[in-house]
């Protein structure tokens, strides 16, 4: 607890507050209490920013009050709270709860899930906040709401099951309604139901393409000041401004990235994610909660109904299916794209394009835009010798060899240099040759064969959101797909067997999320052409039958105690530490399988000293006993290399003990030791 040494409280009881400091420590990831002086009473109210004295760091830190009380204890000794930094109450009880449960579940720290939720403070749009006269007044349109409820009616009862807070999984209807996917006026339509029944609705969606497609669709039928982004993309002002919005008993539509599933507003009626296999809802931030996760969490806390929709469906969402935490709502007409399997050895009409994906392009080129869907950007993004076909290196680094455009000398991806006079390590030869092919180099072959045809590159180097409705070829990588206007006429998916050989456990799930979403883009009728590959993932995007793909996947993965089948804990740090935790782990959790532990195995070293890796596998039962006992370890480590370092070295000119190392992720999807 922390003291003052030349503090003595008062007789009597008083005031106190209970404060989380803000610091990354986890021995500090605790409530602390300060007494509250006489002139502060009135403002250190729950969920405002304070400093506060903290006396093992010898400074002043920042935090949060979450709670205040009072003190009855005469000789307990207390600092003071020093100063109030806002009245602004950023930190409601539910977001504070919510953070404590997602850092408890993690092993993490509930300050590092705040700094995800709450965004940096901006004095001006607080001061702004704090000056408003009343929270907006927000009326859904009795026109829109008839929009949504149509939009809503391709799923029988699907309203009230939302309304009764129900938890689904739903498979969006593929296709495009001008610029506008399917999947968006979806969400977007049960949103507005949402907050016409003076409810909040939040909506994640993967990347800043998928959040100006569902705000377009939201555009049309939503009240105005209904609708808030919380996004990075947003400046800094208006996403502060935003975020205390949410605040406000008015009920908001918050849409945003993976973050925005933390977005505090009142009433939650409905929390939804699109696409949540996608790998940017991995939080790269510790605790590395998946916002898949967090939005099970709150949906725990706080009620309100839950969906998660896309055109594929992730095996953690099927696992939940198959346990009957979610349902699947149906849909009145099922609406499937035009797949065809393109065989293997079918003969190529120009470069990778087999003969009939080809005639199927030329006969629709001229009605609108094709798409055609590549595994990389650039234009070549691997060289090989051309004598041994060995993997062409830089001279300087070692690093791989890239055309970057179409005779063009090679360059490396590491340091950029040119590599003229280059030669083969093995074989002597001083020729190279293309090894695979990016979309700028797919643009230069298919502009050739299709002459006088507008080519379209989108990649990550040229972002391109919609392209009309006149004829195009459009050349994009996974992801990044325009909208056409109405619908692309054709879509040809390229270099499939290369996107399954990727060292991945979850790469058939991924590659089926890119091609199902890529063929949802196609007009109703339009062909889509899966090249070159077979197998159960092709036939699932054939038949449209994602749901019994992911259900395939949880059957392989049962037996090896793969996830999501089970939870996955990877423990790094000093060797010692490793199996200091993994000996505590066994004593808290008895209950865990014989072979539950893999490792620990040798890890880089750090400063010279040796260090371990270890996966813990266990069931989601025993979650909570896992995660108590790694963060207890964590903690402990943490205490420890403190002693260390304070003690500090015995000789003079040595640097102090490093910091310790000690590190815990739960829920790793892809294990690797």
């Amino acid at each position: 607890m922390p003291e003052h040494p030349a503090h003595i409280a008062p007789r009597g009881p008083r005031r106190i507050a209970h404060v989380l400091i803000d610091s990354p420590l986890p021995q500090l990831d605790r409530l602390f209490d300060y007494s509250l002086p006489a002139e502060l009473v009135e403002e250190a109210v729950p969920g405002v920013r304070v400093k506060v004295p903290l006396r093992s760091a010898g400074r002043v830190i920042q935090g949060f009050v979450v709670g205040v009380g009072e003190e009855t204890d005469d000789e307990r000794t207390l600092s003071e709270i020093d100063t109030v930094i806002s009245a602004a109450e950023v930190l409601p009880d539910r977001l504070y709860a919510l953070a404590r449960a997602v850092a408890d579940r993690a092993a993490g720290s509930a300050n590092d899930v705040l700094r995800l939720a709450i965004p940096r403070r901006m004095v001006r749009a607080e001061k702004a906040w704090l000056a408003r006269e009343a929270a907006p007044t927000i009326e859904v349109d009795a026109g829109a709401a008839s929009r949504a409820l149509a939009t809503l009616a391709e799923y029988p009862d699907l309203d009230e099951t939302l309304a009764g807070a129900g938890r689904v999984a739903l498979d969006a209807r593929p296709g495009v309604a001008g610029s506008i996917p399917a999947w968006a006026e979806l969400l977007a339509a049960a949103a507005v139901l949402t907050i016409s029944r003076g409810e909040s609705a939040v909506i994640a969606v993967p990347d800043h393409r998928d959040l100006a497609r569902l705000e377009a669709a939201l555009a049309d039928i939503a009240p105005e000041g209904a609708v808030l982004r919380l996004d990075a993309e947003l400046p800094a002002q208006q996403r502060y401004a935003n975020y205390l919005r949410t605040l406000d008993d008015a009920p908001a539509i918050v849409i945003g990235n993976r973050s925005a599933v933390y977005a505090p507003v009142t009433r939650l009626g409905m929390l939804a994610l699109w696409d949540d296999g996608d790998s940017l809802f991995d939080e790269p931030l510790a605790p590395y909660v998946h916002a898949r996760d967090a939005a099970l969490v709150r949906q725990k806390l706080e009620g309100g109904a839950l969906v998660f929709c896309g055109h594929s469906r992730s095996a953690d969402v099927q696992r939940l299916v198959e346990i009957g935490f979610l349902t699947e709502p149906a849909p009145a007409r099922r609406v499937t794209p035009k797949v065809i399997l393109g065989a293997p050895q079918d003969t190529p009409a120009t470069g990778r394009i087999p003969s009939a994906a080809f005639r199927s392009a030329r006969e629709v080129i001229e009605h609108g835009p094709v798409l055609v869907q590549v595994a990389r950007p650039g234009y070549a993004p691997t060289l090989v010798c051309g004598e041994c076909r060995a993997p062409a290196r830089c001279q300087h680094c070692g690093g791989p060899l890239f055309a970057p455009a179409r005779g063009a000398t090679p360059t490396c991806a590491w340091c950029a240099r040119d590599a003229r006079g280059w030669q083969c390590a093995h074989c002597e030869a001083t020729t190279v040759r293309l090894a695979s092919s990016g979309s700028e180099r797919t643009a230069d072959e298919l502009g050739r064969a299709f002459a006088g045809v507008k080519i379209i590159v989108a990649d990550g180097a040229h972002p391109v959101e919609t392209v009309g409705p006149e004829p195009a070829l459009v050349i994009a990588t996974r992801g990044a797909e325009p909208i056409a206007e109405g619908g692309y006429r054709a879509v040809l998916l390229l270099d499939g067997d290369r996107m399954l050989q990727a060292p991945d456990l979850r790469i058939g799930e991924s590659c089926l999320r890119w091609w199902s979403n890529a063929a949802a883009l196609a007009a109703p009728g339009a062909p889509v052409h899966l090249v070159a590959v077979t197998g159960p993932v092709a036939r699932a995007l054939a038949t449209w039958s994602q749901p019994a793909y992911a259900r395939g996947e949880l059957v392989e993965r049962a037996p090896l105690k793969m996830p999501p089948a089970v939870r996955i804990a990877r423990i790094e740090g000093d060797a010692p530490q490793v199996d200091e935790a993994l000996v505590k782990l066994g004593a808290d959790a008895p209950r865990l399988a014989p072979d539950a532990v893999i490792g620990p195995v040798p890890a880089p070293e750090v400063s010279g000293r040796k260090r371990a890796r270890a996966l813990v596998r266990f069931e989601y039962g025993l979650g909570s006993v896992v995660s108590a006992s790694l963060r207890a370890s964590v903690v402990a480590a943490a205490v420890s290399s403190r002693a260390r370092r304070t003690r500090g070295p015995a000789e003079p000119g040595r640097s102090r003990p490093p910091a310790n190392t000690l590190s815990v992720r739960l829920d790793v999807a892809d294990p690797e030791l």
